[in-house]
């Protein structure tokens, strides 16, 4: 079948600070764009949950036209509608899907509650083509960190392990804080690290070798946090590049050594890394490298479609529409902590 055969899906994204739509036939990502509030929490270091919810109601109108626009289409033309009804912030969610079921509503054409987290891992298809079966995926957000057992992405997806304290994402805006860096924090400490030496501060691998697929990064955060009190205290300069490498290189050491790991174990040859954490450089750089030494093939996104986006709920809309599964109903309700093995909302 080729892809204009296939339906075009219209995908919401609202889970937290930034309004994406997207537009997708099948593999193919036609239209993808993005109205973000970042700016206007950046004051507070943390996404205030109302200031996000009122920017989704300035923004989704525009965002929709401009999508529709760069992807040369009309409103008419969409078959299905695909948006976020989990996990996520409440009120943020409910902008979302109230704009879906009004769309819905409207164009006579079925809705789909997608699952915000596995969307990250759908997303990969836009570039990479369809995902091998069966696959390991690594996401890392600024709410999530999880090691998942992908054996269809519309209907059988299985955690291995999450996150049992701060995500990796929560991590980094915490230790940016710490280290008087700007909000949000991945960016900003991974340029950092790049000027400073990994091997200077050995800080803790939390969880490694526990025999699990968990994870944990509030005791790293706590020892940044110590490391930077204790040299303050003692009246030296903070060697903010070379605490940032340390602490990224932590991070990112458990982070690859976990997914490889998953992968022998559950003898599977393929390995996708997502979410926003995956844009940083240095995990990328070592998830390729100690892949290669496994023998795993590991697929990343590109950065702009590794952070939220109207184009990953599109992709995985794309994908329960395929799979023949019933849409939902217009009474779908939001669920803040819907679980990852429900691709599809009730």
């Amino acid at each position: 079948m080729s892809s204009l055969d296939q339906p075009l899906i219209l995908g919401i994204e609202t889970s937290c600070d930034e309004t994406g739509v997207g537009l997708v036939r099948g593999c193919e990502l036609l239209g993808d764009e993005v109205a973000s509030s970042v700016d206007q929490h950046a004051r507070f270091g943390g996404v205030v949950p109302e200031v996000a919810s009122r920017a989704h109601l300035e923004a989704m109108t525009p965002t929709v036209r401009r999508a529709l626009d760069s992807a040369g289409v009309k409103l008419a033309d969409v078959d299905a509608i695909a948006v976020t009804a989990g996990p996520g912030l409440a009120g943020a969610l409910l902008v979302g899907v109230s704009a879906a079921k009004a769309y819905a509503m409207a164009l006579g054409k079925p809705l789909y509650g997608v699952n915000h987290l596995v969307g990250h891992v759908a997303v990969d298809q836009l570039e990479h083509g369809p995902l091998p079966k069966p696959a390991i995926a690594l996401l890392v957000s600024g709410g999530h960190t999880s090691l998942l057992l992908m054996r269809d992405l519309a209907t059988d997806v299985q955690s291995l392990g999450d996150t049992v304290d701060d995500a990796a994402g929560e991590a980094y805006d915490k230790v940016a804080r710490l280290l008087n860096l700007p909000y949000p924090g991945g960016p900003p400490i991974d340029r950092a690290a790049r000027e400073g030496d990994a091997r200077a501060i050995r800080f803790p691998r939390g969880k490694w070798g526990d025999g699990t697929y968990d994870f944990s990064f509030s005791g790293l955060k706590t020892a940044v946090a110590r490391w930077v009190e204790d040299t303050v205290r003692d009246g030296r300069e903070v060697p903010v590049n070379d605490i940032a490498a340390g602490f990224q290189e932590s991070v990112v050491d458990v982070l690859t050594r976990k997914a490889v790991d998953a992968c022998l174990e559950h003898g599977v040859e393929h390995l996708v890394i997502s979410g926003g954490v995956a844009a940083n450089s240095r995990l990328r750089a070592l998830a390729e490298q100690r892949c290669a030494e496994a023998g795993i093939n590991l697929r990343v996104p590109r950065p702009r479609l590794c952070t939220d986006n109207g184009a990953m709920i599109a992709a995985l809309g794309a994908e329960v529409v395929a799979a023949g599964l019933p849409p939902s109903s217009l009474n779908l309700a939001t669920d803040t902590s819907l679980p990852v093995d429900r691709p599809l909302a009730a």
